[in-house]
């Protein structure tokens, strides 16, 4: 099992840059695939940003990529999405999430194939 605690979270002007990070809990950090998702008010849990357990691949919503770069450091047990060029409509809240230990196949794009999520980071994009 994974514990996952998200940060980096903030008020920001449009057009600006924020780092949130996903500290996971565990020895096993690099068996993990790794997913952030996004909820605004009123709306549902999205996919942001997905990557494997090496890192080697990368999946991206339309509406961020470009703009978004998700990483990790598997020495650090620490997963990252690096936010630029930031709009109103980024505002929400960042859940950094984990699928099941090993699986290396299922979607990216799925929450349902999540097994561990963090307890989610606000973030607020002013115009």
């Amino acid at each position: 099992q994974v514990q996952l605690v998200e940060s980096g979270g903030g008020l920001v002007q449009a057009g600006g840059s924020l780092r949130l990070s996903c500290a996971a809990s565990g020895r096993t950090f690099s068996s993990y695939s790794m997913g952030w998702f996004r909820q605004a008010p009123g709306k549902e849990r999205g996919f942001v940003a997905g990557i494997s357990w090496s890192g080697g691949k990368t999946y991206y919503a339309d509406s961020v990529k470009g703009r978004f770069t998700i990483s990790r450091d598997n020495a650090k047990n620490t997963v990252y999405l690096q936010m630029n060029s930031l709009k109103p409509e980024d505002t929400a809240v960042y859940y950094c999430a984990a699928k099941r230990l090993g699986d290396f196949s299922s979607s990216y794009y799925y929450q349902a194939n999540y097994a561990y999520w963090g307890q989610g980071t606000q973030v607020t994009v002013s115009s």
